[in-house]
């Protein structure tokens, strides 16, 4: 079983867009809260490091 977590500043609500985090297999695994069951990305941690800094430093847009 994978341990799925989110940030705590999700808010938890019904209506909120948010992206679920979890580590197996040293990768890093994401999904859309709203569809579990959907398309899930799968990062090497060192590739998933760099995407949050890219975040960070606002390079990819919204």
């Amino acid at each position: 079983m994978i341990n799925w977590r989110k940030s705590s500043r999700s808010g938890g609500g019904n209506d909120d867009a948010c992206v679920e985090l979890a580590e197996m297999g040293g990768r890093v695994w994401v999904r859309d809260s709203k569809d579990p069951d959907g398309e899930r990305l799968a990062f090497g941690r060192e590739a998933f490091s760099g995407l949050l800094e890219r975040v960070k430093r606002g390079e990819l847009g919204r």
